[in-house]
């Protein structure tokens, strides 16, 4: 596997871990079943793209993406600075769709730097941002 396959696979990782964690961590202060629930089948999506990553980068015996323990308090931070005066279903969607506007820009910036990736990589990368792209529209009704 090229590095350029590599890099991509982990940026695909390191998405997913902070959707993953972004959701875990604004779940508890969401009341609306409708988007609790939205969140919920994302958080399997999620999990579901991350495992393809991670088994394509073990397949070629390469190390993937860990995160560390003062990225994720700086997330769950953020997110509890974030909604501490507001915690609607508008402002908890609108933090999801920055999120989710994030991720898509990451995974832009991590393909135009891999230019020498190839499918096996790709084919991830297009399905998460298409994934985030879906998910934008979908917490839109939200707002």
């Amino acid at each position: 596997m090229k590095k350029d396959d590599r890099e991509i696979l982990k940026e695909v990782q390191k998405n997913t871990d902070m959707a993953i964690y972004a959701i875990n961590t604004i779940s508890e202060k969401v009341y609306d079943e409708e988007l609790r629930h939205e969140l919920s089948k994302e958080k399997l999506l999620y999990s579901v793209i991350q495992n393809k990553a991670t088994d394509r980068l073990q397949s070629a015996r390469a190390e993937g993406y860990h995160s560390s323990a003062m990225q994720e308090l700086l997330l769950k931070g953020g997110l509890q600075i974030n909604t501490l005066t507001n915690s609607s279903t508008s402002r908890i969607a609108e933090l999801m769709i920055q999120g989710r506007s994030r991720g898509i820009t990451n995974m832009w910036k991590s393909i135009n730097r891999h230019q020498d990736s190839g499918n096996t990589s790709m084919e991830v990368a297009k399905e998460l941002m298409d994934f985030e792209e879906k998910s934008i529209n979908r917490l839109k009704k939200f707002l």
